[in-house]
C-alpha cells in the first residue's frame, strides 16, 4: 500500500486551531446558508502538548461553511444536528488532523509516524445565556478517534469540554475566548506519549501512558470585517500539560506552550438564502 501523505505535525495542529477561528468572524446576524472561500495565516506554535519544539511558519487553505437545519458543516466540525432547543443542541460530528512525520520532532525521532486521525461521536452544546454585552456556552464532545493511515484503526476516544465566551464591539471586532481540558483513554493517551521498549534510547527510556487528562488549553481569539469580501483574524492559545497524567512520559519535554498567528479570509461566493438556526 502507498504510504499515506503526512504533513507537518505543527500544520496539523494548525489547522486545527484556524477551524474555529476562520468561522468566529461568521458569527452575526443575517449569516447565508453555505459560504465558499479561503484564507492565509502566518502562524508559530508548540508542535504538540509538552513538545519543546516551536516552529513558525504559513498556510493557505480553502473553506467551506454550510449552516442547515441538520446538516452542518462550521466552525467547530463536519456533523448532522440531532436536536435543537433554545439552550441545547446536540450533534453527531467529525473532525480530525492531518498525520504527521516523528522526523520533524526530535523527541519522537525513530518512533512510529502519527497517523491522519479521525474524530466521531456525539456533542453537547449549551448555551448559559448573556453576560457583559456576549454570551457563554459550554461545550462536550466525545469522540471515537481512528487512524485513516492504518485502515481506520480505533486509537480511543477523546473528550474535550470547554466554556467559551464570545462578544461583538460596535466598531465591527468579534472576540472570544475559551478554557478548556482534553481528557482521553489509555489508547490513545498512548498513542501520543507511550514509549514501546523497542523504541526506548538512553534519553528515551520506555514508557506506557496512562489515561485521563492530556493538557489545558486558554485560547482568545478577534476578527473584524475589512471589507465585504473579506475579513482579519487573530488568535492566540496557551496550552499546559501541568497535573496531566502523562506528564512523566519522556516525550514530554516541558510544562506550557503558546501559538500565536494571523490571517486573512476571503469569502469567494456565499448564498442569497439566510442560515437556518
Amino acid at each position: 500500500m502507498t504510504p499515506t501523505p503526512k504533513l507537518p505535525a505543527t500544520r496539523a495542529a494548525l489547522l486545527l486551531a484556524l477551524a474555529p477561528l476562520c468561522a468566529a468572524a461568521q458569527q452575526a446576524p443575517d449569516q447565508p446558508l453555505w459560504e465558499v472561500g479561503a484564507f492565509g495565516a502566518a502562524y508559530s506554535q508548540q508542535a504538540y502538548p509538552g513538545s519543546d519544539r516551536q516552529v513558525n511558519g504559513a498556510i493557505a487553505l480553502p473553506y467551506f461553511v454550510y449552516r442547515g437545519k441538520y446538516f452542518r458543516a462550521d466552525r467547530n466540525a463536519l456533523g448532522i444536528r440531532a436536536l435543537k432547543t433554545p439552550t441545547v443542541e446536540v450533534d453527531i460530528g467529525v473532525s480530525g488532523a492531518f498525520g504527521s512525520s516523528s522526523d520533524d520532532i526530535e523527541a519522537r525521532r525513530g518512533m512510529p509516524d502519527l497517523g491522519t486521525l479521525v474524530e466521531f461521536g456525539p456533542r453537547l452544546k449549551w448555551d448559559l445565556g448573556p453576560a457583559l454585552g456576549g454570551r457563554w456556552q459550554a461545550e462536550f464532545p466525545l469522540r471515537g478517534v481512528f487512524d485513516l493511515s492504518d485502515g481506520a484503526a480505533h486509537r480511543g476516544v477523546a473528550f474535550e469540554p470547554e466554556l467559551s465566551y464570545a462578544r461583538a464591539t460596535a466598531g465591527g471586532w468579534r472576540y472570544s475566548t475559551g478554557v478548556s481540558a482534553i481528557f482521553a483513554d489509555r489508547k490513545l493517551a498512548d498513542t501520543f506519549y507511550g514509549v514501546a521498549p523497542r523504541y526506548a534510547t538512553p534519553g528515551r527510556p520506555a514508557y506506557t501512558a496512562e489515561s485521563g487528562l492530556v493538557a489545558w488549553r486558554l485560547s482568545l481569539s478577534a476578527s473584524r470585517q475589512l471589507a465585504p469580501d473579506w475579513r482579519l483574524f487573530a488568535f492566540t492559545r496557551l496550552q499546559s500539560v501541568a497535573g496531566a497524567a502523562n506528564r512523566a512520559s519522556p516525550l514530554v519535554r516541558q510544562t506550557t506552550g503558546v501559538t500565536v498567528g494571523v490571517g486573512v479570509a476571503y469569502t469567494w461566493a456565499q448564498s442569497d438564502r439566510p442560515a437556518v438556526d
